[in-house]
């Protein structure tokens, strides 16, 4: 899913286009600089807020804020999922990352959104617009042209360099706040993009036993996250105080983020920036 701000909307195959340039030095670089988590602290119903004026403009079916689909996806498996209070949190904060997007972070569009894939082996066919990888720095090394590349099969994708995007860093930013969440809600976080596994089967050679079992919930997930989009709007104030009672539950009252917003964002939420 491809997202794009109603005043910068770009072609979804441009950015598709720009995102095969994600080689592993700028993936390993991002990683570094982001899990520093050094620029400030926002709740995560902050950050829901600031998606307000988010739209995916790709996307036909949806002309709705941001936050209406993460609400729409929630609020969707909970009423078929009840007792799995974790999945309804991980469909409310699974495209969070998109802080990282221009106006509010400092990012452009194909390092942020678009489908996401493994890197230090060969690209797989089925990962969309397979031919723009050309271009790609990493066809220039041959250790990553076979189907294995520089892993070992069944290493576990926790140990695989993926494309960098909004599901790593919204990854990072859960995992290095100590969320609760279980395994299976940061995998779905951390994959829900990584359509080339849940959508063609592509690199399941790379799972692990443990893969295996949290790829069902995000196959559960996704069917959500791609058909819960709906012109019913949902009323937040009325399922605002469930959601924060989850977060309370799953995550410390503020999160420490690396990214750089600005002091006034259009929604009246003012962030101090924190000096380090």
């Amino acid at each position: 899913m491809t997202v794009c701000f109603a005043q910068s909307v770009q072609d979804p195959q441009v950015v598709d286009n720009k995102n095969h340039y994600n080689a592993n030095e700028l993936v390993k670089k991002m990683r570094d600089e982001y899990k520093k988590l050094d620029k400030l602290e926002m709740s995560i119903w902050e950050c829901c807020e600031l998606l307000n004026e988010v739209v995916d403009d790709s996307d036909p079916d949806l002309d709705e804020p941001q936050i209406e689909h993460l609400l729409q996806t929630a609020e969707a498996i909970r009423k078929d999922y009840p007792n799995e209070d974790w999945l309804h949190l991980t469909a409310l904060i699974h495209d969070l990352g998109k802080v990282l997007l221009p106006r509010f972070g400092e990012l452009p569009q194909w390092d942020v959104v678009g489908d996401t894939h493994p890197l230090g082996c060969a690209f797989d066919e089925s990962i969309v617009h397979h031919k723009y990888f050309k271009e790609n720095p990493d066809m220039n090394n041959p250790a990553y042209q076979t189907k294995n590349g520089t892993y070992a099969e069944g290493c576990g994708l926790e140990n695989v360099m993926i494309s960098w995007g909004h599901d790593d860093y919204m990854y990072l930013v859960a995992k290095e706040n100590g969320t609760t969440l279980p395994q299976a809600g940061l995998f779905i976080i951390r994959y829900h993009s990584f359509y080339p596994l849940h959508r063609s089967g592509a690199y399941k050679h790379l799972m692990n036993k443990e893969d295996v079992e949290n790829l069902k919930w995000l196959q559960i997930f996704n069917k959500y996250d791609l058909y819960s989009k709906s012109k019913v709007r949902v009323d937040v104030e009325k399922v605002e105080p469930y959601y924060i009672s989850l977060i309370k539950k799953y995550f410390p009252e503020k999160l420490r983020c690396s990214v750089l917003f600005l002091n006034q964002i259009s929604t009246g939420l003012e962030l101090v920036m924190r000096i380090t």
